[in-house]
C-alpha cells in the first residue's frame, strides 16, 4: 500500500514563499507519476503541477505556472513544490498524489485529471494573506 504524506503548509503573507513536501513509501515508484492538487473551501480539487517519477517530464497547470516549480529526489522517495510570489488566491489544502499507472498515458489531460490518480495524502493547509 503507497502512502503519501505532506508537509510543509502553513500561514504566509502574500508575496512569500513556501516549499511542500511529500514522502512516500510503500512500493517502488518507477512507473509512476506524483502530482500535486489543491482545493479551496467550496471549490473543485484543482490540479497544480506533476512530474513523472523516471523520466522527470513535469507538467504545469496555466494557473501557477511560472510560480510553481516541482522537483522528485528518488533517493528519498519525495515530490516537492516551490512556490513563489504567493497570492491569497493559492490559499487551499493541497496534496499530494500518486498514478501507479502513469505508462498508460503522458498527456496532460491524463496526468492533470483526479480521477488518474490512485492514491492521496491527508492534504496540508496553505494559506495566504495580503
Amino acid at each position: 500500500q503507497v502512502q503519501l504524506v505532506e508537509s510543509g503548509g502553513g500561514v504566509m503573507q502574500a508575496g512569500g514563499s513556501l516549499k511542500l513536501s511529500c514522502v512516500a513509501s510503500g512500493r517502488t515508484f518507477s512507473s509512476f507519476a506524483m502530482g500535486w492538487f489543491r482545493q479551496a473551501p467550496g471549490k473543485e480539487r484543482e490540479f497544480v503541477a506533476a512530474v513523472r517519477w523516471t523520466t522527470g517530464r513535469i507538467y504545469y497547470a496555466d494557473s501557477v505556472k511560472g510560480r510553481v516549480t516541482i522537483s522528485r529526489d528518488k533517493d528519498k522517495d519525495t515530490v516537492y513544490l516551490q512556490m513563489v510570489s504567493l497570492k491569497p488566491e493559492d490559499t487551499a489544502v493541497y496534496y499530494c498524489a500518486a498514478d501507479r499507472r502513469a505508462y498508460l498515458s503522458d498527456t496532460y489531460s491524463h496526468t492533470s485529471a483526479p480521477g488518474t490518480y490512485d492514491y492521496w495524502g491527508q492534504g496540508t493547509q496553505v494559506t495566504v494573506f495580503s
